[in-house]
């Protein structure tokens, strides 16, 4: 998984008054924990928002006052009326202990039956996983070049030893659907068939 950096300030004080003055500067409250202790910190609100509002997922590599601790983003909390964030909790990383963490899904290939006209259903975007931090991928890749109109791909069909994937194993990722205009794979194969019998039958007339 890519890492990137993120730099912050020590909170001397911690509670409300204190995190709304820290709002009211332009940062946002945040807190970062998993190995015994908690260190409260203030990131500035448009560092933040360059995290948080984006498909990826990175280790982040948080530096407070020198201080710098591996992490990942564990929960945000938003503004109920403007959506702004109002406080983050990082979670510590530590190499032989595993986490849970959402990685997002990433279809590749091309698909015979949205070739034939089907529709293809992306069910899950992200997937929880916990696994070691070394063994978190970028994205789960998922090639959709095996389904057919009918078909789906589960969660068990990508699950690994090295990354276990919480969700329930039966659950669709994806799919193809049928669709208006739609061509059955298997209608344009004995199309095909019979054309072939057709021409060896004209030939052997020809002859």
């Amino acid at each position: 998984m890519k890492e990137v950096s993120l730099s912050g300030s020590v909170r001397t004080n911690v509670g409300k008054k204190d995190a709304k003055a820290v709002r009211v500067a332009g940062n946002v409250p945040c807190v970062v924990y998993g190995a015994g202790t908690q260190t409260h910190f203030s990131v500035k609100h448009v560092d933040m928002e360059k995290l948080i509002y984006t498909p990826n997922v990175h280790i982040i590599n948080v530096d407070v006052d020198g201080k710098t601790v591996k992490t990942i983003i564990q929960d945000i909390q938003f503004h109920p009326v403007t959506d702004k964030v109002v406080h983050v909790d990082f979670i510590e990383l530590q190499d032989d202990k595993k986490i849970k963490v959402n990685i997002p899904v990433n279809l590749f290939g091309r698909s015979p039956g949205v070739l034939n006209g089907g529709k293809l259903q992306q069910i899950f975007r992200r997937l929880k996983v916990y696994a070691l931090p070394g063994d978190l991928p970028d994205s789960i890749e998922v090639d959709i070049s095996p389904l057919k109109i009918g078909m789906a791909i589960r969660v068990s069909d990508v699950n690994n030893d090295k990354l276990n994937i919480l969700n329930a194993e039966n659950s669709v990722i994806c799919s193809v659907k049928m669709s208006r205009g739609v061509v059955e794979d298997e209608e344009e194969e004995e199309a095909e068939g019979a054309e072939g019998e057709g021409e060896g039958a004209e030939e052997g007339a020809e002859a």
